[in-house]
């Protein structure tokens, strides 16, 4: 059985492997831009920045069952990034992520992707409704939405 902990060094190729492949899972088909998908979003160049920057993991914790396998980042009331490898999805391991995020923290708010219908049911799952706070996300023509709870 897995346990969540905060991330450390040891972390990083894990980290950096889970943010990149299931961004590109996940977002290539609302962005399209294969350029970002492929070309900026690379696994070394990210876990070399945070290498290079370990403050960086200051507020990452990570569920690690054998290997770690999901990662959550909070700044203070905002859950700034959630992700579970791809191979795990599915595995209530996101929920124990959040459930932690919320239990720990008192997390109240995100952002979402508007046209991520799977994450925003994700989140309505477990309390967080969709507010009329709308932004486009920088950089790019997509909006995002503010969910809370």
């Amino acid at each position: 059985m897995g346990y969540i902990r905060k991330a450390a060094l040891r972390d990083v190729s894990r980290i950096a492997e889970i943010l990149v492949f299931t961004k590109r899972m996940n977002y290539r088909r609302i962005f399209h831009n294969d350029k970002v998908s492929f070309g900026e979003i690379q696994v070394v160049p990210l876990a070399e920045e945070y290498i290079a920057n370990p403050e960086m993991l200051e507020n990452i914790w990570v569920y690690d069952d054998e290997f770690v396998k999901g990662m959550i980042h909070i700044e203070g009331k905002w859950i700034k990034e959630l992700y579970v490898d791809c191979f795990f999805q599915n595995n209530g391991i996101g929920a124990m992520l959040i459930d932690f995020a919320i239990q720990k923290f008192d997390v109240r708010w995100l952002f979402v992707l508007e046209k991520n219908d799977r994450a925003i049911r994700f989140y309505q799952n477990h309390g967080f409704v969709l507010t009329q706070k709308r932004r486009i996300e920088e950089g790019t023509t997509e909006m995002v939405v503010r969910m809370e709870r």
